[in-house]
């Protein structure tokens, strides 16, 4: 729907019908025709890692009615981590966590999915985002008053659901939150302590309101913990110490990093998006480059010295003046 009124909008505002096109359906029905075709130069995917990385695969494979080498700029999500410093102001930390891990019903690419705590303040940042979780109102987005609304639909929930109830089988205790029955695709927000940090649950992209938090004793196996996924996207870091903050903006590798503040959120211009690692590739989005990776540039060079003049001849052949 939101394509379809960008439609109108492109129309209205006078450009030609055959320079944009909108075709709505399935990714997995039009995207293989669309990615295969040998008029496609440039494509521009965001999604999920496992799909990106098929794209990137198929774009790669040349064939005879190709006439280029076609370009793939993708963005495939992120593990991302908030680390929370002994010396954090937690009530910021804590509803810049919330925020993030929550917001959109956790259904954002930059969405904080893992929260590294150290040891000093550990104990008081659960007791916190434990209660914060469970006041959250989970609803219809129509409701003034709610929170946190269903998730995109039916398959998105139950994959949401069976990795948590894979998860509390083997990791208490589990705050969350409740979800209203009936119509609608909800799922609670999660939360699960002293996760592992090479665990499913800390490297794989859940796409959905699950939070892990992780215990660290330093500054340094905090890093460590954020930094070891394959994705580097977003993170964040809630600390006092200008030190500290000087360090994680050496360290933290990821491609947007935010400080005292919420993950999700950027602006274009302000915060141009996008990360590395599998997080993606191509000119961060918002950038002052972003646009010009679907243009082709072209380089004319011509000789301007003249060496003679050949006036111009006239009908009968000979030149004009003689």
């Amino acid at each position: 729907v939101i394509a379809a009124k960008l439609m109108e909008i492109i129309h209205a505002a006078g450009v030609p019908d055959n320079v944009v096109h909108f075709l709505p359906g399935a990714g997995e029905d039009i995207g293989p025709a669309l990615v295969g075709s040998p008029d496609v130069d440039v494509i521009a995917f965001t999604g999920s890692r496992s799909v990106g990385l098929s794209i990137y695969e198929q774009a790669a494979q040349s064939h005879g009615a190709q006439r280029g080498v076609k370009h793939v700029l993708a963005e495939m999500g992120g593990k991302n981590a908030i680390i929370v410093d002994s010396d954090a102001d937690l009530d910021e930390a804590v509803a810049g966590v919330i925020q993030s891990a929550f917001g959109y019903s956790g259904q954002k690419c930059s969405a904080c999915s893992r929260v590294i705590v150290l040891a000093d303040t550990y104990d008081e940042f659960r007791r916190r985002l434990v209660d914060a979780t469970k006041a959250l109102s989970v609803g219809s987005p129509e409701q003034a008053g709610t929170d946190m609304g269903p998730v995109i639909d039916a398959d998105a929930q139950q994959r949401i659901k069976d990795l948590i109830e894979a998860a509390a089988a083997e990791l208490v205790p589990m705050a969350k939150g409740t979800a209203p029955t009936g119509e609608g695709y909800y799922v609670a927000p999660h939360i699960f302590f002293d996760v592992a940090p090479h665990s499913q649950l800390a490297q794989e992209e859940i796409f959905g309101p699950v939070l892990s938090v992780l215990k660290a004793q330093d500054l340094a196996q905090a890093l460590e913990i954020a930094n070891d996924t394959s994705y580097a996207l977003t993170g964040g870091c809630f600390s006092r110490s200008p030190a500290n903050l000087a360090r994680v903006r050496r360290e933290f590798q990821v491609g947007n990093l935010y400080l005292n503040r919420g993950i999700t959120g950027a602006l274009v211009a302000r915060q141009p998006f996008g990360g590395f690692k599998l997080s993606g590739m191509g000119s961060k989005a918002g950038g002052p480059d972003y646009l010009r990776q679907f243009l082709i540039p072209v380089n004319v060079t011509e000789n301007t010295l003249r060496r003679g003049f050949v006036p111009p001849k006239d009908e009968a052949g000979t030149s004009e003046g003689k």
